[in-house]
């Protein structure tokens, strides 16, 4: 028990560091038929449960509620489904602290659109599947070889 748990720790904490080179996501609201759509997360090293987006007041999940993010890291190791709620955040110090040049590209009026609000995503669970990195992995799949579980990477089922 104790041993999964400290996996479970570590694939955790590799998904928040791949996030962190490449914080884009697929979200959308939980029993909604719309589409996921691609959006930015804003991520907080000292809020390992949170992350933030900016988007307009019409975007489809501006009304915010129970959501689903799923994550694919750049070098595809690192495969994620985070479920969670979303939440407007009224904080004026939590949107100046993640405003940026290249956010304010996204938006006509700049920090002072009244189109603009951002949402907070508390993580409730997440589902996170890492790949084996090992040069021995690698070469079983270039060459079609049967991969154990074992050398299948990792997976890990975390509760925020």
């Amino acid at each position: 028990m104790q041993a999964q748990q400290e996996q479970d720790a570590e694939v955790r904490a590799r998904m928040w560091k791949e996030m962190g080179k490449s914080p884009f996501v697929m979200i959308g609201l939980i029993g909604s038929h719309d589409h996921r759509e691609p959006m930015t997360a804003q991520l907080d090293e000292d809020a390992r449960g949170q992350f933030w987006f900016y988007c307009n007041r019409d975007n489809r999940v501006a009304r915010g509620g129970e959501a689903m993010a799923q994550f694919v890291s750049k070098g595809h190791e690192i495969f994620a489904c985070i479920h969670g709620t979303l939440t407007e955040e009224t904080s004026e110090a939590i949107k100046d602290k993640y405003w940026s040049n290249i956010t304010e590209a996204w938006f006509d009026g700049g920090r002072d659109d009244p189109n603009l609000m951002m949402l907070r995503f508390d993580l409730k669970d997440a589902e996170i599947w890492e790949g084996d990195q090992s040069l021995k992995g690698k070469f079983k799949m270039l060459t079609g070889q049967t991969i154990d579980p074992d050398e299948a990477g990792r997976h890990a089922e975390v509760t925020l």
